[in-house]
């Protein structure tokens, strides 16, 4: 009796590990049974949410939204085309919505949603400080209306930008989708770089597809000063980062070479320098305070740069 039931013991515990090394690792049995009990019970519907994303995990739907007439563009409205990874996307740790109304919109397939985060056109969910620095655009009395065009995706590297990468189809789309709808670019902001720095690429390389990606919005009429970010702290395994950041880095010395460039080229927010630990939510990406430093550091730049134009 007592050698049964040893040997029963010891063959649910043979199982019982068994099982968890399949589960683990997806080894026979484990995907055969999973197999069969979807075809069994079906696949578990989704549950339901407000947001629509669309293949590439872009932010393309939002129930929360309100539609509003698109504004017409004046010599007192700004629209900026947001482009770049995580930290220009709905990555950030606070919220923001439009303070003044339909004066602030997120333009978005021949669309135009009072602005509020999350943005439709980028990727995730959380917050952005776009819509904050089109509050204080307004603020400033030097625009009427700001309409902001984001298409920026969660961890994409440079090379995706540029001709012969994925992403840039994608741009070609949302220029053209701004112009049909009465829009001329005012400015192009980028804020990428991380993801280039883990990977790898060097400077050459880096400032090579970041111009394949400028002749790319000059070729389809955007005429706008493009201002490049340095952006390429992103800290910690768990963000795809590194432990510590080197200041003095490849991409960085890319960003700096390719703002003193000419072509339109301008030198954006330096967030790598801007942004101290407490900035960053989760040592990456933006939280409240960050997001108040450098919507205000757009503003300076953006706003430095409308008055040296119009005095002209």
């Amino acid at each position: 009796m007592l050698k049964t039931m040893a040997a029963g013991l010891a063959a649910l515990i043979a199982m019982y590990l068994l099982g968890g090394m399949s589960a683990r690792h997806e080894i026979f049995p484990w995907p055969q049974l999973s197999a069969l009990k979807k075809m069994v019970g079906g696949e578990k519907p989704a549950a339901p949410s407000r947001y629509a994303f669309d293949a590439k995990e872009r932010l393309i739907g939002d129930e929360s939204k309100t539609l509003v007439t698109c504004p017409t563009q004046t010599d007192r409205t700004a629209v900026l085309l947001i482009l770049g990874q995580s930290n220009a996307a709905n990555d950030g740790g606070q919220r923001h919505r439009s303070d003044y109304g339909a004066r602030v919109v997120n333009a978005f397939d021949k669309r135009c949603f009072i602005a509020a985060s999350p943005l439709l056109g980028s990727t995730d969910t959380k917050g952005e400080y776009w819509t904050l620095l089109a509050n204080q655009l307004i603020a400033s009395g030097q625009y009427d209306s700001v309409i902001l065009a984001p298409l920026a995706y969660s961890g994409s590297e440079v090379a995706r930008w540029a001709t012969g990468g994925d992403l840039n189809p994608v741009l070609v789309d949302t220029v053209k989708q701004l112009q049909d709808s009465g829009y001329r670019i005012t400015s192009v902001l980028w804020v990428q770089g991380e993801k280039d720095l883990v990977i790898g690429t060097t400077a050459e390389t880096y400032q090579e597809h970041f111009m394949s990606m400028v002749d790319t919005l000059r070729q389809h009429g955007v005429e706008a000063p493009v201002y490049i970010s340095i952006a390429s702290k992103c800290l910690e395994p768990s963000n795809g980062g590194f432990k510590e950041h080197i200041p003095d880095n490849a991409i960085v010395r890319a960003q700096l070479a390719l703002s003193k460039n000419g072509h339109g080229i301008r030198a954006g927010v330096n967030t790598d320098v801007l942004l101290d630990t407490d900035d960053r939510y989760d040592d990456c990406h933006i939280g409240g305070t960050g997001a108040e430093k450098v919507s205000q550091a757009w503003l300076n730049l953006l706003s430095g740069d409308r008055r040296l134009e119009t005095s002209r």
